[in-house]
């Protein structure tokens, strides 16, 4: 009996050892599972709450973007045409508005005066001998029968009368001239526009030749635009095409093409398209000035296009993206391109459809494949008429 105690012994060590192993087990086995339970909840936790909408239809505007410079429609050159004459005085200064005919500058006309009295008593004199000559010939051609006068006589009487006659002519000629340097000691304006230059040589005192320019103005204070246009896209543009140019400083005006060059530059492999700006452009105090730099989009009608908020637009690593919503709340980034703006929507070129799930709110933190939670819709735009 002794030996048998002895015997169990060993097993029931044993088996206090299984049922402490056992019941250690059994306390660590819950905890396993609850932790991984509470694992897999938190990875179906929703990443983001979101809002959704569908990609609308709209006419939107084609433009096509061009720059360029702003000139003078046209510049007309105001030149001096006294001969040594003394300038005594400049009336405009460069900005200033002039209409035609307005003076500019005044040349002294001394000498010029001193000229004309002379050829007038020129005139005078040549007309006081004509008449003598016109006398003589008179009564030579009455005596031409009586034989009181040779042929020879007569025919000098009437050569001296042609003569006195053609003296007159010319002496009148030179009072014309005169009487023209006395016009040219004004220098008037070619045409109505705006002073955009004034040379050294338009200074009191100065003394000038023929020809010697005195100022530049923009003829009737009129502006365009000389857009540089690929060749390629001069097919879309023809004559009376709307542009809206913007100046420096923000501002814009419309206007419209007068002509398209007819020869592409060999460099660039681009035309010049002129654009007649509105007279208001040219005004003295308008943001538009002849030399300035301007950018501009000519207006090509419209076309269909398919839209989206540019709140749903993701800009990552140089490329465009939306997410879109799938059925099992997991979202899907897609690349696109975006095209057009029209207010605060984006023409999307490709990869949507009429019925895809964009997210709008909560798009810039999103990755491809986070769950999220869609808690409204945004109701799709009206569609949109083009401006």
């Amino acid at each position: 009996m002794k030996k048998l105690k002895t015997n169990l012994k060993p097993v029931a060590y044993a088996l206090l050892a299984v049922f402490v192993i056992g019941g250690a087990g059994m306390a660590f086995y819950p905890s396993a599972t609850q932790a991984a339970d509470d694992k897999k909840a938190e990875t179906a936790k929703p990443a983001l709450t979101v809002t959704t909408t569908k990609p609308s239809a709209a006419r939107l505007p084609i433009k096509l973007a061009a720059n360029g410079n702003v000139a003078a429609w046209q510049e007309a050159s105001v030149s001096s045409e006294s001969n040594g004459l003394r300038l005594t005085e400049v009336r405009v200064n460069v900005g200033d508005v002039v209409k035609a005919g307005d003076v500019l500058a005044v040349f002294s006309a001394d000498t010029v005066n001193a000229d004309l009295t002379q050829a007038k008593a020129a005139v005078q004199e040549a007309e006081a001998n004509a008449a003598d000559a016109v006398a003589n010939a008179a009564r030579a051609r009455t005596l031409q029968n009586t034989g009181a006068l040779s042929a020879q006589q007569i025919s000098q009487y009437t050569t001296a009368e042609q003569t006195a006659n053609a003296r007159i002519a010319s002496a009148k000629a030179a009072l014309a001239s005169q009487q023209l340097r006395l016009k040219y000691t004004k220098v008037v304006a070619p045409d109505s526009g705006i002073i955009s230059a004034r040379t050294n040589n338009a200074t009191v005192g100065a003394v000038s030749g023929p020809g010697t320019e005195l100022f530049r103005m923009i003829r009737q204070g009129r502006l365009e635009w000389r857009a540089e246009v690929v060749a390629a896209d001069l097919r879309n543009l023809k004559t009376g095409t709307g542009a809206v140019v913007k100046a420096a400083n923000g501002s814009e005006v419309t206007g419209k093409v007068r002509m398209i060059a007819p020869t592409v530059d060999a460099q660039t492999r681009s035309a010049l398209v002129y654009v007649d700006l509105p007279a208001s452009a040219g005004a003295k105090d308008a943001p538009f000035k002849a030399g300035m730099f301007a950018s501009g989009q000519f207006e090509l009608g419209t076309s269909d296009a398919m839209t989206v908020p540019q709140q749903s637009i993701v800009v990552r690593d140089g490329f465009s993206f939306v997410f879109r919503l799938n059925a099992d709340q997991h979202v899907s980034q897609i690349k696109v391109q975006p095209g057009r703006r029209l207010g605060d929507r984006i023409e999307v070129l490709g990869g949507l459809t009429a019925d895809t799930q964009v997210v709008v709110r909560g798009a810039g933190f999103l990755n491809d494949g986070d769950l999220v939670r869609n808690v409204a819709e945004t109701a799709p735009a009206a569609k949109l008429a083009a401006k």
